[in-house]
């Protein structure tokens, strides 16, 4: 169970005076684990990245083999002051990253530690600006999605689950948790059978994906429509991206307050938590290597769905 460690760490950041720093103290009990914080400074305003890493029985941190996984926490802004008081629906993806994160460390500092090592990367600020959007509102951020990338998407992830709160549109009418199809290197691939596996064993119920497009997986600034900011990691790494999207059955605005729901965070937490076992134990693939190549064989590399693209020149 995460739920535990879910109304922990979202005690902890619903308030006006949270930070990096305030995050950080939850993980002083357990000493296999290192949070490291950095504040970053951006034109509207300022945000705290935090990297969590949690070493592996058999990781590569130490000379091991063991696959080594990433779970970020994809948000604008924990809180929109002093637009709005209070925790934004937007917030919901860094608390689940957050709450696994400290439900990996009690279970390492328990002794079930798991094969391989992992880094959790979020980021906290707790008064983001607000960015128009169809259907409803997004929140904005003190700092860019390259920044976010540069601070949350590290070299040593060989996998990524993303987590984002994807509530504000009508292609998903589902309360709960939903997963994307794998992207990788600009391909949409097909959803991974181990991934819909995890989802039905710890959800109890049937899995639900949701749907992307190819302006989903385009770097952001480029005028394109993208669902949220769930696939961005995928433009600042080769490694397979999954977006583990927390859902509802209506639209509801990234900045609304009172519209999270703790159990369905605690089940993206407990998701990501069963995800990084299998993987790191070399159970659980995100993706088909011997079909992504041939693929690529067939219709060469789509890489350039990673860049800004062409820039067009208007006479």
């Amino acid at each position: 169970m995460a739920l535990l460690q879910t109304l922990q760490i979202y005690e902890a950041v619903d308030n006006a005076y949270t930070s990096g720093e305030a995050v950080a103290e939850m993980f002083k009990p357990f000493p296999l684990t290192e949070v490291h914080v950095t504040r970053v400074h951006g034109e509207k305003g300022f945000t705290d990245f935090i990297k969590i890493f949690i070493p592996g029985t058999e990781g590569k941190s130490h000379g091991g083999t063991a696959p080594t996984f990433g779970i970020v926490g994809r948000l604008g802004g924990l809180g929109a002051r002093p637009q709005r008081i209070g925790l934004v629906s937007d917030g919901d993806g860094a608390i689940a990253a957050l709450s696994a994160a400290l439900k990996l460390a009690d279970m390492s500092a328990k002794g079930d530690r798991l094969k391989g090592d992992v880094y959790i990367t979020t980021h906290v600020c707790p008064d983001a600006p607000t960015l128009p959007h169809e259907p409803v509102d997004f929140m904005d951020s003190p700092v860019d999605i390259a920044t976010m990338n540069d601070y949350e998407v590290l070299e040593e992830m060989e996998a990524i689950l993303s987590i984002d709160t994807t509530k504000g549109n009508r292609v998903i009418n589902h309360k709960g948790i939903a997963i994307s199809p794998t992207v990788k290197e600009g391909y949409i691939l097909r959803v991974s059978d181990d991934l819909l596996r995890v989802m039905e064993m710890t959800t109890g119920q049937l899995p639900v994906t949701f749907p992307i497009t190819m302006q989903d997986i385009t770097p952001y600034g480029n005028d394109l429509y993208h669902i949220n900011s769930i696939l961005q990691p995928c433009v600042e790494t080769d490694a397979p991206v999954v977006g583990v999207a927390i859902t509802a059955q209506s639209t509801v605005p990234g900045c609304g307050t009172g519209a999270s729901h703790e159990v369905d965070i605690a089940l993206a937490a407990r998701y990501a938590v069963e995800v990084a076992k299998e993987f790191t134990n070399g159970v659980c693939s995100f993706y088909s290597p011997s079909e992504f190549e041939h693929i690529v064989n067939l219709y060469g590399s789509m890489k350039v769905l990673q860049t800004s693209g062409k820039q067009v020149v208007c006479n």
